[in-house]
């Protein structure tokens, strides 16, 4: 069913959106420099989500931090309420030829505290229930089922957020996931039998694609990009295709991004657009997964991942941020979309007291700690045998 809201929060939401695309604009800046000529691919709804979630823990000069990178257009006594009315709006995106899910979690070491106060925000906030697992002594296992629970959320397309091995023991007391799918029928489907090979010309050179061929599309220009909107069925949803101004060549290295308040400006001249377009769309597949660390505190999140972060509204054990993990998926077709996409922000407790139990074969070393001579050097495969 519609979300009933009332114009201001409309207005508030509307903020959110604009808070998300910049900082989502300014993450794919960052890969994209990172990672010269590479697809790139990700949720800035997701990612928000699994922050969001890590700053309703924070305090001091850590949420400012946080909450400066988000581009949180409320950090107050408001926030609660609309996170709430965002939630409400967004599942109403569900509609026939739209399926919206998201699902947001806590999982926590039964060992350590958990905030009941953080716990309630979170429930009220993002709909996020606890689940405790041991991420401190048995990481693998932990992973296993965080993985599964994911895997599950996104119909199968992300079957991996956390890579084996990712949680070292006594590391990780708590990790916030989120999860999003999304399956949208375009409103004016492609036509298969136009389908067809074209060139694309690649900043490495020039390349194949498959490209979809459709007709009658609003189009509009603004500071040198033209704009294509592509609405899914259902009224609501719709698809943004940016063109970069022409230079004479493609560029290499980072992507061309436009600032937020741009990609408003085009929003609005397409809606208001008489102009109409065809188009040649190429079919696109992309699937990404990585680390966000330090293009997070590249950012300006740094104090989040340091000993000098504060989340004591998480627990009074919280240290700071392990790591977060970010992975997305994007399927573009003749019929729809179909993507998905999960965040996990781990949180590192201040001190974790566990035993580890050399309870199976093992390897010993003995070494001199300033040169790393190795004086000797065992394998245990059974202690029994002498």
């Amino acid at each position: 069913m519609p979300a009933t809201l009332t114009s201001s929060q409309v207005s508030a939401l509307r903020r959110y959106g604009v808070g998300d695309t910049a900082f989502g604009l300014n993450v794919l800046s960052q890969l994209c420099a990172s990672q010269p000529g590479r697809n790139e691919a990700l949720s800035p709804l997701s990612l928000e989500s699994g922050l969001g979630m890590a700053y309703l823990g924070a305090k001091g000069t850590t949420a400012a931090a946080i909450a400066k990178v988000l581009h949180l257009p409320a950090t107050g006594r408001n926030l609660a309420s609309e996170l709430r009315a965002r939630a409400a709006l967004l599942a109403s995106l569900n509609r026939p030829g739209v399926t919206f899910t998201s699902s947001n979690r806590i999982w926590a070491d039964p060992s350590l505290v958990t905030n009941p106060s953080f716990i309630a925000a979170l429930r009220a906030g993002y709909q996020a229930g606890l689940t405790h697992l041991p991420l401190l002594s048995n990481p693998e296992q932990a992973i296993t089922k965080i993985n599964a629970a994911v895997a599950a959320d996104t119909h199968g397309h992300i079957a991996r957020l956390l890579p084996p091995g990712s949680i070292a023991p006594a590391t990780i007391g708590w990790v916030l996931t989120d999860a999003l799918y999304l399956n949208a029928a375009w409103k004016y489907p492609f036509d298969h039998g136009l389908t067809g090979p074209g060139t694309f010309h690649a900043s490495t050179g020039k390349a194949t694609a498959q490209y979809m061929t459709g007709q009658t599309f609003n189009v509009a220009t603004a500071h040198g990009w033209t704009a294509v909107s592509l609405p899914y069925r259902g009224g609501r949803l719709s698809m943004l295709a940016l063109l970069p101004p022409a230079t004479g060549k493609p560029t290499a290295g980072s992507c061309q991004i436009p600032a937020a308040a741009g990609i408003e400006q085009l929003a609005k001249n397409v809606a208001a657009s008489r102009f109409e377009t065809d188009i040649e769309l190429p079919k696109v597949k992309l699937a990404s997964s990585q680390a966000l660390n330090q293009v997070l505190s590249s950012l300006g999140m740094g104090i989040a991942f340091s000993s000098g972060a504060k989340f004591s509204g998480l627990s009074p054990q919280a240290c700071c941020i392990g790591f977060v993990r970010h992975a997305a998926t994007l399927n573009v077709a003749e019929k729809g979309t179909v993507a998905s996409a999960a965040t996990g922000v781990a949180m590192m407790p201040l001190s974790a007291r566990i035993t580890l139990s050399f309870d199976r074969p093992y390897l010993m070393l003995l070494r001199d700690s300033l040169t790393g001579e190795p004086l000797m050097l065992a394998w245990v495969a059974n202690p029994a045998l002498g």
